[in-house]
């Protein structure tokens, strides 16, 4: 009760500081509450019924809407025997380090019959972000979208669309057993396997757009994602890309694509009809629908964009464009296809340059309003090589990696390991012995040629070692693929932080000649983005956020196989730039 007394306090003192926002601002905020059951859910597709874990027994989970400027509390409660959190992806987290979610990182996973109350403020974010599970493989089911509007009385920097939709892109998963029996795949078990046979994950069984797979696939043409639009208007498409492991091309047949955002930061407009969206990646589009009834229906598909060398799944999920409402006179309705790229980008090296065209062409807004704060001068230097390498297999067992090895995944050549404590309390509480070391190399020990002929060993260290970085340094980080076990192209996600794009390339990266050609004016910024396969990455930004930040690929085969590191950001001199204690009902290990 005392508890219940000290919250609700707290939730009245909030609202009395948004009243004197709005006295001053003459803007609205609001504390938006939200409760996330996570619950065991029956769901069927593809003509198979099984058992998945979601909030709120909804699949894909319930959307979290709010405005700039919101403070945004969610209590999770967990109803299921797993260990659950919560990850609201591209949230700034300003002062907020402890609602992050990532498990082991900022976090100890909440418990069964346990909860947790995630608490955050939306700072300096418009747009469409998501939320996901962030430990494990459970993001593959307990995921859903993070709408952010502008404040009160402000619209958005381009014409204002008749109606906004979401859309989802996921998968849906079941394995055929050995006896060709089918039984339900459990995303956890199918990692478990992968590590500990040192293979490759077995891939899903279909893609899907708001949790359904549609026509394409068997069994599916009632679970079909339908879009019904009128003639001659503008729609906004939010497009997340929740999907564990791929890449996706996206495209409506016969109708163009506008982006005017990017992870929650408005772009400058650039049309195309196909685009290409990582996991963790989000945009919101415009739609502009025909003038007049077109006497035809059009599907929306998307496919992979594959780059590496194992399984994939190469099918396309696919929706319904339907205008309305039909003239009465008309029977048949012809379906138009897109046409996307081939998925295999390994075979058609053209497929790579067009998304690295796709990616270079996007720009942010960079007005007056919404201006590009781009570091000009840089403090910080990192060069940091991603890719895939080998761990020893142990004694006496077999291994079905490369030579007898086991898959892994690293930054450096040092693949992460996740301690059995919150990293973040690790520091605040300046235990980091024995959890930690902050000697993380910031080059590669031994330079080589990254893109070129690999080298014979293959083998990475491991260990649990972080960066650590003044408060609001400036930072520059160029990632350098790697051909190891063969170029890829790998999603890198950073969490508490925007970064911009200021450049990129295919090869080596070359320290006295690429720098010349950085955008210093008007680069995409996010906190995902894709490093080239066989290419380069640069991105800056400000350490602005004190706390432990985690960064990794958002293949989350990637990911389980090490490709992860933390940044440690130091307080600042003022109050309000020093990362406060933990909450009261933080989760403990």
């Amino acid at each position: 009760m005392g508890s219940f007394l000290l919250f609700s306090s707290f939730a009245s003192m909030l609202f009395g500081f948004c009243a004197l926002l709005m006295m001053a601002d003459f803007v609205a905020c609001r504390t938006r509450h939200y409760t996330f059951n996570i619950e065991y859910h029956n769901v069927t597709r593809l003509c198979h019924t099984k058992s998945l874990i979601s909030v709120n027994k909804k699949f894909p989970g319930p959307a979290l809407v709010a405005r700039e400027g919101d403070r945004v509390l969610v209590r999770v409660v967990n109803h299921v025997s797993n260990n659950i959190t919560i990850h609201w992806h591209g949230i700034r987290q300003l002062g907020s380090a402890w609602a992050d979610g990532p498990a082991y990182v900022t976090q100890c996973p909440i418990q069964t019959g346990q909860s947790y109350v995630y608490n955050f403020t939306i700072t300096g974010q418009r747009g469409t972000l998501l939320w996901h599970a962030h430990i494990s493989w459970l993001r593959s089911t307990v995921y859903g979208p993070i709408i952010i509007l502008p404040k009160r009385n402000e619209s958005y920097p381009f014409v204002k669309p008749y109606k906004e939709v979401h859309i989802i892109f996921g998968k849906y998963s079941y394995c055929p057993y050995l006896s060709r029996e089918w039984f339900n795949a459990d995303p956890e078990a199918v990692i478990n396997q992968a590590l500990q046979t040192g293979a490759g994950p077995n891939v899903s069984d279909a893609f899907t757009i708001n949790g359904l797979p549609g026509p394409l696939y068997n069994c599916s043409s009632n679970d079909t994602f339908k879009l019904r639009v009128k003639p001659g208007k503008t729609y906004l498409l939010r497009l997340i890309n929740a999907a564990l492991n791929d890449e996706l091309f996206f495209s409506i047949a016969n109708h163009t694509l506008t982006i005017v955002e990017a992870d929650a930061t408005y772009t400058k407009p650039f049309t195309t009809t196909t685009l290409v969206i990582t996991p963790g990646q989000t945009y919101n589009v415009l739609l502009r629908t025909k003038p007049h009834y077109p006497n035809s229906t059009f599907l929306i598909a998307a496919s992979p964009y594959f780059t590496g060398s194992g399984t994939v799944d190469n099918t396309t999920t696919s929706g319904i464009l339907e205008y309305e409402p039909p003239p009465s006179h008309i029977k048949n309705l012809t379906l138009h296809k897109p046409s996307l790229p081939p998925f295999n980008a390994t075979k058609f090296v053209n497929v790579t340059q067009f998304v690295a065209n796709f990616t270079s062409s996007l720009r942010s807004l960079a007005s007056k309003k919404f201006p590009a704060n781009v570091p000009q001068r840089v403090d910080k230097k990192f060069f940091f090589t991603v890719g895939l390498g080998t761990n020893p297999c142990p004694k006496n067992t077999t291994c079905q990696g490369p030579n007898g090895q086991k898959f892994t995944a690293s930054i450096n050549n040092v693949s992460f390991v996740l301690p059995s404590v919150a990293l973040l309390q690790a520091y605040f509480f300046g235990q980091s012995n024995g959890v930690y070391t902050t000697d993380f190399p910031v080059t590669p020990k031994t330079p080589f040629n990254y893109t070129g002929t690999p080298p014979n060993n293959t083998m990475v260290t491991n260990g649990t070692r972080g960066v650590v970085l003044p408060f609001n340094a400036s930072v520059e980080l160029v990632l350098q693929d790697t051909s190891i076990l063969g170029a890829e192209s790998h999603p890198l996600h950073l969490h508490g932080f925007n970064f911009f794009v200021v450049g990129q390339g295919f090869g080596n990266y070359d320290p006295n000649k690429d720098p010349a050609k950085f955008n210093l004016v008007d680069p995409l910024e996010g906190n995902t983005a894709g490093v080239p396969s066989g290419g380069w990455l640069a991105i800056r930004f400000f350490a602005d956020n004190p706390g432990v930040w985690f960064m990794h690929c958002h293949l989350d085969v990637h990911t389980s196989w090490g490709l992860r590191m933390a940044w440690i950001v130091l307080d600042g001199p003022q109050p309000n730039q020093k990362l406060p204690p933990p909450p009261s009902d933080l989760p403990k290990c």
